[in-house]
């Protein structure tokens, strides 16, 4: 048995952030920006609105598309690395919201391949036959994550929320094969080191901004580039496929270069990756469902088409998802 898509659905917050906005308060400008990673906008969070609250309309719109009632959700998994707070689990907070009463409900952890992540895990609970309907939320609030003074990373990040609905397959549809990695001795490439256990918080996390988001870019990109390919490949090969048979690359949507890199050295004509950072910047777990979502309402992923879903994120971690849709 196959776990299959049945409903996609996304938000982002109304507040949009231009490079022209982010001219006015630090050193940097649109053109530098653009040419550097391909964004020109972002969206962030209002003021008391949480990820919870993004996750929440994503996930409304995917039922609704689903045709599901949140009554009929066995079980809810939010990809996330700004929860709510610590505990309870964002998907709790969510499946109240929902009036999810009957789902079980958790969060996953895996930062930018957080929505890969979750959606291996749901499409496992799916082919198993223990669960029905599974919602896979990625929500992230990353604008809460940055320091704003910081130009190296402030201009990359943005709020949004994707989610998709999966249900045994009537059909072949359905994810065909995912693939996951992990390097935890690069862990401080892509990290926020203060503000929990190992760091707690305290006037110095304040001071040095030890709660916000660092990188290590130039280290990060070669080694981003690299394991892409890798799991591309990987994935096509489990499933005896060439980049041929894939109609839509649909990759977390980090920064163009490596987007671009990664599409060269597999061979992919560039029109057939979905792309949407130049509005929404790097939206972490959110970017793949947030970018699928997309694609799949403007009519250029439809029904039957096969989709490779690649990630890579903090951990180090990466991952690639082939299903067809």
């Amino acid at each position: 048995m196959r776990a299959q898509i049945i409903g996609t659905g996304s938000y982002a917050p109304e507040k949009v952030l231009s490079n022209q906005d982010l001219e006015a308060t630090i050193e940097t400008s649109d053109e530098w920006i653009v040419a550097r990673t391909g964004i020109r906008e972002r969206h962030i969070a209002a003021k008391g609105e949480a990820t919870s609250d993004l996750a929440v309309n994503a996930a409304q719109e995917a039922l609704k598309n689903a045709g599901i009632l949140p009554s009929e959700v066995d079980l809810i998994i939010v990809a996330t690395s700004m929860p709510d707070m610590f505990f309870p689990s964002t998907a709790c907070i969510v499946q109240n919201k929902l009036g999810a009463s009957r789902a079980a409900a958790f969060d996953l952890s895996a930062a930018c391949s957080g929505f890969v992540y979750a959606l291996s895990v749901g499409e496992q609970y799916v082919r198993s036959g223990t669960f029905q309907r599974v919602l896979v939320i990625g929500a992230e609030v990353m604008s809460r994550l940055i320091n704003w003074e910081d130009r190296r990373t402030c201009v990359l990040f943005g709020d949004g929320a994707g989610a998709v609905v999966l249900a045994p397959s009537e059909s072949n549809r359905g994810v065909l094969s995912v693939h996951l990695h992990t390097d935890g001795a690069l862990w401080d490439l892509i990290c926020v080191p203060g503000g929990a256990s190992a760091i707690p918080p305290s006037e110095k996390v304040l001071v040095e901004h030890l709660n916000t988001i660092k990188m290590k870019g130039s280290e990060t990109f070669k080694i981003a580039v690299r394991n892409l390919e890798n799991v591309a490949l990987e994935s096509l090969k489990a499933n005896d496929m060439t980049i041929s048979d894939i109609d839509w690359l649909v990759p977390h949507q980090a920064n163009i270069r490596i987007l671009n890199a990664v599409v060269s050295r597999l061979g992919l004509p560039q029109e057939k990756m979905i792309v949407n950072l130049e509005q929404y910047g790097n939206t972490s777990a959110a970017s793949i469902p947030l970018a699928f979502d997309g694609g799949v309402h403007d009519g250029r992923i439809k029904r039957g088409d096969t989709l490779l879903f690649l990630a890579f994120g903090g951990g180090l971690t990466w991952g690639a998802a082939v299903l067809q849709y």
